[in-house]
């Protein structure tokens, strides 16, 4: 590949709802621009962008890939991301090596939860957007309607620079709004022919014209007051404050065409270089200066010392470990020693690659602003920063969406714990929002991730790429049990047979421990010797044995005071394991005559939900046997706060989902143990007992 200069590189992600028809709008740029013999489709799995054999079974994307194309000799990065919610994770590294973002929109659909959620997340990063309604060939589709829909919804910031010549079977082209060109697509030769503006458009183009000057001129004091006193602003102020607007976020620029047909590829790619900046006009990036402990902020520059973050990796059987990254300074050369700031090591580059889809080109350098991979790190991980030893600097990491949805893994065949878990290990490297963890109690492995599409995906990359067949269960209820009222019992071991006999005797007091402690509290009241000071350890021992095993259905017990007060022994047939058997003993009997019962962890909840959910979500919430402990306004909406048993929560990802339509989400805790409802014990114990 030719080397550019960090001026002639632009990063841009792509993102919106899934099915927007982001992968496809890709596909198409680089075919157009000659970069790709062939126009991908993802309905025959020929795309280059999603390669994986789950996402050509899904038909849709599930990791983000580099695309990198070139025009007019301008290098641009197109990052594709999946739409797709429990892909979350994937949007948020994507986003962290671009620039800016194009929200691709369906011209058919409109406004899905997909681009409230990309519009939500740009804005909060303050990154410069723009929209491209896609599918304007389609049956139904309505440019003018979506756009309404995105300018009701995001406000003055939203506007229209290109219009639409011709509506579904008969679009046929694209009009720019400022410079009033027209352009029509010629299917032979496939590309955009210069044409007169249809006269039954002209209105709808000044139309669009004013909303522009309405929003440039609100972005800046002087073109404002030009504007009032004019009632209109030059095509060169215009372009001027669009730019600037675009830049700096504040202006969303509306883009339109067909992906599949190609229809609008051009004039897309000239607004973009137009209105976008390279990366060293880009905003400086907030980072920490490691000498001098302060926050710093740095521009984009080729001439500077090298940094880099690395915002994916990529855990391939083969390859080993890929470390995708963007270079924010300087340059790196393949065959040199840098530094891991968050790791504090040093780690030797090796090759170095451009990606495209999972082809990669092999480099020798990489500048500032470039996107590229390097193989077989040893230290780095997914969020830290590469740079030089005598200038280190921490970018900040990536704050990744907590799991919400786990469950039990289940090998199918026996003897494939160990490469389940060296699976799971290079999975988590490649997958921040994904967890493993041991629940010992049950001796399971727990994985846990975004829904169950997120886990089940997990489950078959352990089989395509590593070879382990396992299946998924809902993880086992860590219930527990304890005691309600007291007892006092004895437990008396006594054996005699030939030689020595066995003799333990205890007199022990149980009762619940009230100090919110979970452990035993064993208290020794001994007097007189009655059990001689070196057996009442063992009591002790056996005791804490027999908590791990309940007399209801075998769940650990807690919560328990057991004070040893009276007991005897014999001078010859007295041992410690004597009275552990006696502890044992004494310990079944004071647990059926305490009235023992099973506890159940109950979850704090927290929900985040537009207002207008707020009725289904306290209903489900009832019906869960939770209850709602208070609301508060957030940012769009409520935050339910409740509890609700965990047995009930498992599935809570899925069902969050159909009620709210992908819009709430939530968090959990365990906050304590409850007692179990009679007629709920008693099933669970049927069940155990089975």
């Amino acid at each position: 590949m030719k080397k550019y200069r960090t001026q002639n590189l632009r990063n841009i992600g792509f993102i919106g709802h899934s099915g927007a028809g982001k992968t496809t709008l890709t596909e198409a740029l680089l075919y157009y621009t000659k970069n790709s013999d062939r126009f991908g489709k993802v309905e025959e799995g020929t795309t280059i962008s999603d390669y994986d054999s789950e996402e050509k079974k899904r038909k849709i994307s599930i990791s983000t890939t580099i695309l990198p194309c070139e025009w007019n000799d301008i290098k641009i990065n197109m990052v594709d991301i999946p739409g797709y919610f429990d892909f979350i994770g994937e949007m948020v590294e994507g986003l962290s090596a671009v620039d800016m973002s194009i929200i691709a929109v369906s011209g058919k659909s409109g406004i899905q939860v997909g681009t409230e959620k990309a519009w939500k997340y740009v804005n909060e990063h303050n990154m410069p957007k723009a929209f491209f309604i896609n599918k304007l060939d389609r049956e139904n589709s309505n440019f003018d309607k979506v756009l309404s829909q995105l300018k009701e919804q995001f406000g003055i910031s939203v506007v229209p620079i290109q219009y639409p010549i011709g509506k579904e079977n008969d679009f046929r082209g694209v009009v720019n709004v400022i410079s009033k060109k027209a352009r029509i697509f010629n299917p032979k030769t496939h590309q955009m022919e210069e044409d007169e503006i249809p006269k039954e458009l002209l209105e709808k183009v000044d139309e669009c014209k004013n909303m522009i000057m309405e929003a440039v001129a609100e972005t800046d004091e002087v073109l404002l007051e030009k504007y009032f006193a004019d009632g209109e602003l030059g095509d060169e102020e215009i372009y001027e404050g669009l730019i600037r607007g675009a830049e700096e976020g504040d202006i969303a620029p509306v883009m339109c065409g067909s992906a599949y047909l190609g229809i609008g590829l051009e004039t897309f790619l000239e607004d973009i270089l137009e209105c976008f900046p390279s990366p060293n006009d880009a905003k400086p990036i907030k980072a920490i200066d490691l000498q001098n402990k302060k926050e710093i902020e740095l521009k984009v520059d080729e001439k500077s010392k090298f940094s880099a973050f690395v915002f994916k990796t990529v855990a391939d059987p083969f390859v080993g470990k890929l470390s995708m990254f963007r270079v924010m300074t300087g340059k790196i050369k393949a065959d040199s020693v840098i530094y891991n700031a968050n790791k504090e090591k040093q780690e030797k580059i090796g090759s170095m690659y451009f990606l495209k889809g999972k082809e990669q080109i092999s480099t020798s350098e990489i500048v500032a602003g470039d996107i590229g991979a390097v193989s077989k790190l040893q230290y780095t991980c997914t969020g830290d920063t590469l740079c030089e030893m005598s200038a280190p600097v921490a970018f900040e990491e990536i704050k990744f969406p907590k799991p919400s949805m786990s469950m039990a893994v289940v090998t199918k065949s026996k003897g494939d714990e160990d490469k389940i878990s060296s699976g799971l290990s290079k999975l988590l490297d490649e997958d921040p929002t994904f967890k493993v963890n041991r629940d010992k109690e049950n001796a399971d492995t727990i994985i846990s991730g975004m829904g169950a599409t997120h886990l089940e995906i997990i489950a078959n990359k352990l089989k395509n790429k590593f070879g382990v067949e396992v299946a998924l269960q809902i993880p086992k209820v860590p219930y527990r049990e304890t005691i309600k009222k007291q007892s006092d019992v004895q437990g008396k071991h006594k054996k005699q047979s030939g030689g020595h006999g066995q003799y333990g005797d205890v007199k022990i007091k149980f009762e619940p421990r009230n100090d919110g402690e979970n452990d035993l509290l064993f208290v020794d009241k001994i007097v007189g010797g009655v059990v001689p000071r070196q057996y009442i350890p063992a009591v002790e021992k056996g005791l804490r044995e027999c908590m791990h095993h309940g007399v209801l259905a075998g769940y650990p017990v807690i919560g328990l005071k057991a004070t040893l007060h009276d007991g005897s022994y014999h001078p010859v047939d007295s041992s410690e394991m004597a009275f552990k058997v006696a502890a044992s003993l004494a310990f079944k009997k004071g647990m059926e005559m305490a009235e023992s019962v099973l506890l159940e962890p109950i979850m704090h909840v927290e929900i985040q939900i537009p207002d207008e959910y707020m009725g289904d979500i306290i209903g489900d919430i009832n019906k869960k046997r939770g209850r709602v402990l208070g609301m508060e306004p957030v940012k769009d909406g409520q935050n339910v706060i409740a509890e609700v048993p965990m047995v009930e929560m498992f599935k809570y990802a899925t069902d969050l989902k159909s009620m709210t339509g992908a819009r709430g989400s939530f968090e959990m805790r365990v906050e304590r143990y409850e007692e179990v409802p009679p007629n709920e014990a008693q099933k669970i114990i049927s069940e155990v007992n089975k």
